[in-house]
């Protein structure tokens, strides 16, 4: 089957013109995603160069190849822009203006705008530069776990070896130095990868944007809203799992007094008490360990792997830390945990128990001290 070029390219500005088109759209229901409005921009400016390049010998050169190409490098820098946009960070302005200039002055030498090698070398190795910053973008904020995070990656720094190797294979086999340029079986290659690469990587923004969505409302919907700690229903789920491949001892805590806490203090004190022990418990904790808010004044945290010996010494180290606390506004305020501790068996709720049973205990006892269910009592030191 023959590629014809000239259709390939009209194709391209169409697909290139309806993708930006959609990035916009979604980016005016989502304003947050910065992004979406970037890309959308990068897709209509390259829907405009590829427009020009389409009507090359139709229209005066300094427009089908000066301004297309420029235009065409100053998309593939919003692309660079869309992915530093994605992670958060400042739209590189200069940097993205740099490529086009650069094109823009080298085309003013003669010697260079004659030589159709240097311009394709020049052209193609700013491209592959902003898509290869743009893979780098996206692989550098690997920590926030998204589906279609590699992919996209792999995607653009590919194009950028794809236009790296177009510079040698340039050189290798020149064009005619005469013709249509459209007429050149490499052009029509060149214009259905593009075709492929732009729709390819609008479907993994589009796909990264919404996995970041669905990502951010899970973890609202899993994380406790004052302390930012897990909550019950992902405490639970994350208990589960974990108990289901390994035992595990359980931490239950509970501040002591904390309805006087709020009655004396009031209430903005007692959220920050809150606010205070879960900062300390994640100070102290280790990493491995599942901790979060069972509601009102109570916390849990579950230490897979860890032995009553361990357990039972970070308990004291957690309520040694509670009773020190003194909030610098409220230096008369004097906070105390009791924890109930238990061991064995892998269903949660269970294990739960016994430990709810181990700290009521605890309270019973008077408050302030760690007591393991089914264990003999220890004083408070």
């Amino acid at each position: 089957m023959k590629l014809d070029a000239l259709t390939l390219m009209a194709v391209t500005v169409f697909v290139t013109f309806i993708v930006g088109v959609l990035f916009l759209v979604s980016w005016n229901q989502a304003r947050r995603t910065r992004a979406l409005g970037v890309l959308g921009l990068a897709h209509l400016v390259g829907a405009l160069a590829s427009a020009l390049l389409c009507v090359r010998g139709l229209v005066p050169d300094w427009l089908s190849i000066g301004l297309a190409n420029a235009l065409m490098l100053a998309a593939y820098g919003l692309i660079w822009g869309g992915a530093r946009a994605f992670e958060g960070r400042r739209l590189p302005v200069r940097a993205i203006a740099a490529g086009p200039l650069a094109w823009a002055a080298a085309c003013a030498v003669p010697a260079f705008y004659a030589a159709i090698e240097a311009r394709i070398a020049l052209a193609s190795g700013v491209a592959g530069l902003y898509c290869l910053l743009a893979a780098g973008e996206i692989w550098r904020g690997r920590a926030e776990p998204l589906a279609s995070r590699y992919p996209t990656a792999f995607l653009l720094a590919s194009e950028a070896v794809l236009y790296w190797v177009r510079i040698p294979a340039t050189f290798v086999a020149p064009p005619p130095p005469t013709g249509t340029p459209l007429a050149s079986p490499w052009i029509a290659i060149l214009c259905f990868g593009a075709l492929l690469y732009t729709v390819a990587v609008a479907f993994l923004f589009m796909a990264l944007a919404k996995e970041r969505l669905e990502r951010e409302q899970r973890l609202v919907a899993e994380t406790d809203p004052l302390t930012g700690v897990a909550n019950r229903r992902s405490l639970a789920a994350h208990a589960a799992r974990l108990l289901a491949a390994r035992p595990a001892v359980l931490l239950l805590f509970d501040l002591d007094h904390f309805k006087r806490i709020n009655d004396t203090w009031g209430h903005a004190a007692g959220d920050a008490v809150l606010v205070g022990f879960c900062a300390a418990a994640q100070a102290v904790l280790p990493r491995q360990a599942v901790f979060g808010r069972l509601g009102g004044e109570e916390f849990a945290c579950l230490l897979p792997g860890a032995t009553q010996a361990e357990a039972d010494a970070l308990a004291e180290t957690m309520r040694r830390a509670i009773a020190a606390m003194r909030p610098d506004l409220l230096p008369g305020l004097a906070v105390t945990v009791s924890v109930g501790l238990a061991a064995g068996g892998r269903d949660f709720e269970a294990l739960l128990s016994r430990a709810d049973r181990a700290l009521y205990r605890a309270k019973a006892l008077g408050r302030n001290r760690v007591v393991w269910a089914g264990a003999a009592l220890r004083a408070a030191a």
